[in-house]
């Protein structure tokens, strides 16, 4: 039998082949119950764009306000890009589905989770446009859900890892488009660059492979100092940023952490009038709080931190 060969090699997220084969390594999806007992969240499926196709996974807290609330009744919405660099995870994984069901019952959200396309079959920006579209089709109601109990006029987009970076992206966009969102929060965001930032580059061989993982999700197309994947490229158009605050998440034994400290202190330093956080998370990794053990302090002060910034400010 002859032996596919391989075009890119990146355990434990994927391997590509010259065939166009994609064998994915972890992140499958998974049908998540549409109701959970222990938080009373129902969730389900929509279609944000049929002709894509772009879909999305709903999480509607218990006693949601009736329809003939008044806005300022309402629930705000968040808008979620899930994590995976850009190639695994789903919106519909086990992964998240926990995680959303707690914020969407603590923080009193009507939750969006975007199951956007994965590269490398889709390479960017296909991530970045169905994550735009997933939050233009949030802001004019898209679902019976949103028009009946959210205010789409309150915004928020988060995402952790590749999930962060989209949230930067699209948040930018939105202030081209002059959209105001109300937030936007950024967990361990997956950002990088050509030349190391602070004591980046500590771990072994982790460069080579961060640097292969970028050209194999964005086709080749992006180099490692792209606004795409290094926010330092429009530092002097980070005032653009089209939310009134930040909150930027970051670990301290993630390989990525100094990204999210610079860009934490790029957005602390730009003319961008909002208001900027920084949360950091001392002897834990990379996107720790999503494990299927993540039910330690740790854990649950990060979860309590994004609750507190989703619920806190309702101006």
């Amino acid at each position: 039998m002859e032996t596919e060969e391989l075009l890119h090699d990146l355990p434990p997220l994927f391997r590509q082949y010259k065939s166009g084969r994609v064998e994915r390594l972890a992140g499958a999806a998974a049908t998540p119950a549409p109701f959970d007992p222990a938080t009373g969240v129902t969730s389900k499926l929509a279609v944000v764009d049929p002709a894509t196709p772009v879909f999305a996974c709903l999480y509607l807290p218990p006693n949601p306000p009736p329809a003939t609330s008044p806005p300022a009744a309402k629930l705000p919405l968040l808008v979620y890009f899930h994590g995976g660099g850009f190639c695994i995870e789903s919106a519909f994984s086990d992964t998240y589905h926990p995680h959303l069901t707690a914020l969407a019952a603590r923080a009193r959200l009507l939750v969006v989770s975007v199951d956007y396309r994965l590269a490398p079959e889709h390479p960017l920006p296909a991530a970045y446009d169905d994550c735009w579209a997933a939050v233009q089709w949030a802001a004019s109601s898209g679902d019976p859900w949103i028009a009946d109990h959210a205010d789409s006029g309150r915004i928020f987009v988060a995402g952790d890892s590749a999930g962060g970076n989209i949230a930067h992206r699209v948040a930018m966009w939105a202030g081209v488009a002059g959209l105001l969102l109300d937030g936007m929060a950024a967990v361990h965001p997956y950002f990088w660059g050509s030349q190391a930032v602070g004591e980046e580059g500590r771990e072994e061989g982790w460069r080579a492979w961060m640097d292969d993982l970028w050209r194999a999700v964005s086709g080749g197309r992006k180099g490692l100092d792209d606004a795409w994947i290094n926010p330092a490229a429009e530092r002097e158009v980070a005032a653009r940023l089209g939310c009134r605050r930040a909150l930027v998440c970051v670990a301290e034994e993630d390989p990525m952490r100094e990204r999210g400290r610079a860009y934490y202190e790029m957005l602390k330093g730009s003319r961008w009038a909002g208001e900027v956080e920084l949360v950091e998370t001392k002897g834990e990794g990379h996107v720790f709080h999503l494990e299927r053990d993540a039910s330690g302090e740790k854990a649950e002060q990060l979860t309590a931190k994004l609750v507190e910034f989703f619920a806190g400010d309702r101006k």
